[in-house]
């Protein structure tokens, strides 16, 4: 049985709305607390696109105050199969200039003040994170790239801070000798979660600057950053309406093992999982629970 594909979009700082037809705003109460914002549900031809600002409109919220379960948890009950992060970020490599579209495909995660999983106490998964963006989705986003003429970089290691001071000269120093790529502060847990909850996910990096151990930069201008990001956030809405546009209807399933993530990973057993938890894992983790359990669905 074909199943549909439903394209979700994160959309970060600079790009907090897209174009949609048949356009409605979603208020989805999650049990993982409340998401960013309502999210925008509509379809371009036949597709069906999930869009949430990832900070609020306005900007309201900063990264360590963001819910990612709940966002993801409201993805996931939208039905999203693939979802599209784009996100500003600071550059560790001179090639990689302001402006630069990174496709990224590992992250190191040093943030320590948000939950990071579905999955605890009453019931213990783990899931695979070796690979951590679908390349498949990276395919079908470089392919946007190149037909709207944006200058991309594919691969890259996107370290993830907590935030919300940026990185200190000799952070910066170190992230670099470690093999990083480029910086940021939300693309974690956000893309663990999403694995957790079996949706193919990718990451577009928007470099808005280089971090702190560029020479002739020093510290990290937030004029400059603001100019950029401007000119990052109308790249991201041509790619954004490209990708739409070029989309497959039907879903692809995830060499990466991304909409498979579960079959293996819940370790406890069906008789000893808490069920207030599992009330609250109905839409991550209903594909696997309701199959251990015997449940239709």
């Amino acid at each position: 049985m074909s199943r549909k594909a439903v394209l979700g979009i994160i959309g970060g700082s600079g790009l907090y709305g897209i174009e949609l037809e048949n356009a409605r705003k979603v208020r989805i109460h999650s049990p993982w607390g409340e998401p960013s914002d309502d999210y925008l549900v509509g379809e371009v031809d036949g597709l069906k696109v999930v869009f949430l600002p990832r900070h609020g409109e306005g900007h309201r919220v900063p990264p360590s105050d963001i819910n990612y379960r709940a966002n993801i948890d409201g993805f996931k009950r939208l039905g999203v199969t693939d979802l599209v992060s784009l996100s500003a970020c600071g550059s560790f490599r001179e090639h990689l200039s302001p402006g630069t579209f990174v496709l990224v495909d590992q992250f190191i995660d040093r943030t320590f003040a948000r939950p990071k999983s579905f999955f605890g106490k009453g019931c213990v998964a783990h899931v695979s994170m070796a690979h951590p963006v679908s390349p498949v989705l990276v395919d079908r986003i470089e392919a946007a790239c190149k037909a709207e003429g944006i200058r991309y970089h594919r691969g890259g290691t996107y370290l993830a801070m907590e935030g919300p001071q940026f990185s200190t000269l000799a952070e910066s120093n170190m992230y670099r000798v470690w093999g990083c790529d480029v910086i940021g502060m939300t693309n974690m847990p956000e893309a663990k979660l999403a694995r957790e909850a079996e949706i193919k996910y990718a990451t577009v990096a928007m470099v808005t600057d280089y971090d702190s151990w560029h020479p002739q930069h020093g510290e990290v201008d937030i004029t400059s950053i603001i100019r950029v990001m401007k000119q990052n956030a109308e790249n991201a809405g041509k790619l954004v309406r490209r990708l739409i546009a070029d989309f497959p209807r039907e879903f692809e399933p995830c060499p990466a093992g991304s909409d498979t993530a579960l079959e293996h990973a819940i370790i406890t057993a069906p008789e000893a999982r808490d069920p207030t938890l599992l009330r609250k894992l109905d839409a991550v983790a209903g594909r696997v629970l309701n199959r251990d359990t015997g449940a239709e669905g």
